[in-house]
């Protein structure tokens, strides 16, 4: 029964951000909105974690079986993607090494932040 209330606060929150997407007349993806509705609730205090862990955990173990149409389909489409193929994976290259640093200079950044008030705060300022 546990797991039938977790799925039903997911898909709930799930059908949430569905509403959202046609009613805002914003380019954004319904399962985007599902995913700030979810951070917000659990940030707020409206969903425990506890309340949706069980079924997180196996959606996140599971994910990797959900890409496997979207690959057949792909290898049944090999002729339009050998058109595209290597400008795809130029663009993925240098899009994946440029959120690699950006991700690395936020965490320098706020490693950075976070030492300077404990600096502050400890009484080891200079």
């Amino acid at each position: 029964m546990k797991y039938v209330k977790q799925i039903g606060i997911v898909l709930g929150i799930t059908m949430a951000g569905e509403v959202l997407y046609q009613v805002l007349p914003l380019p954004v993806p319904a399962g985007v909105y599902g995913l700030f509705i979810m951070l917000a609730a659990l940030m707020g205090g409206a969903v425990k974690l506890e309340s949706v862990e069980g079924t997180g955990n196996f959606l996140m173990d599971t994910m990797t079986m959900m890409f496997i149409p979207a690959t057949v389909g792909i290898v049944e489409s090999i002729a339009e993607v050998r058109a595209v193929l290597v400008p795809f994976l130029v663009i993925i290259a240098v899009s994946t090494v440029l959120v690699m640093i950006v991700t690395g200079r936020m965490a320098q950044w706020v490693m950075g932040r976070k030492e300077a008030k404990q600096g502050i705060k400890g009484g080891n300022a200079a």
